[in-house]
């Protein structure tokens, strides 16, 4: 049986995380020091005319399944590497349509998001929430998270944040919108365990449960395991109580 620290690896248990309010008064679930972390990252954000807005935080096992069966069943858009919708589902075989819901969703049990420490970040100053389509083009030139991409890539780190997925180096397709509050993720990802998981699958009842099981080692490795590099200067900012986190 696990434990509770060992549930909150998986999605099982959001014990200890607090809630922060959006500007458009949403609530997001977070780790509590990284809930201390992007506050102060956004307030310094503000402070240079930048507006940081949470688009996703925590997300629950059973959420993330509900996701993932949703888009295996052809009822969420299916993208391809290039962000565009697919409509030839009914032509996949179940492997093809694993590696292809992959592109883009964390199997169950595998999300960052499980954690508390990584979210989905968006300017809300310059796009709306019902809007936001969470591809790269957004964070990119001319895009509208353009100028906050920019303010992020220069002073995340000092805040403890970095983007886990980057080109060539990991698993996941690189998003331009994912950051991580790496001092506690880069701990839960080393704990990771593949048994473990093997187990909540097994007990679940998960679209395309045969070859996930099948290939769950491999799919752990490259999609929990394989990320970029944290950064290796951190220079964090104080804490609200003066120490380090």
């Amino acid at each position: 049986m696990l434990n509770t620290s060992e549930k909150r690896l998986y999605g099982l248990d959001d014990t200890g995380l607090v809630a922060l309010q959006s500007r458009d008064q949403r609530q997001f679930l977070l780790e509590t020091q990284t809930a201390q972390a992007f506050t102060r990252m956004q307030q310094a954000a503000a402070s240079d005319g930048i507006s940081i807005a949470i688009c996703s935080a925590y997300r629950s096992f059973n959420r993330q399944q509900q996701l993932w069966d949703a888009k295996a069943n052809g009822q969420r858009p299916l993208l391809d590497s290039h962000s565009r919708p697919l409509t030839d589902l009914q032509s996949m075989d179940e492997n093809t349509l694993l590696q292809t819901i992959l592109l883009w969703s964390a199997l169950p049990g595998t999300s960052r998001h499980h954690w508390g420490t990584d979210l989905d970040l968006f300017d809300d100053s310059a796009i709306q929430r019902q809007q936001l389509q969470l591809i790269n083009a957004e964070y990119q030139v001319a895009g509208p998270c353009f100028k906050m991409q920019q303010w992020l890539d220069s002073n995340a780190a000092d805040y403890g944040f970095y983007r886990p997925f980057q080109p060539h180096l990991s698993g996941t397709s690189p998003e331009l919108w994912h950051y991580s509050y790496y001092p506690v993720a880069e701990p839960w990802r080393c704990q990771y365990n593949t048994e473990h998981l093997a187990k909540i699958l097994t007990d679940s009842d998960i679209r395309l449960k045969r070859p996930i099981l099948e290939q769950l080692p491999a799919l752990v490795q490259r999609y929990v395991k394989t990320v970029a590099p944290i950064p290796t200067a951190i220079n964090q900012r104080p804490s609200i109580d003066g120490n380090a986190d």
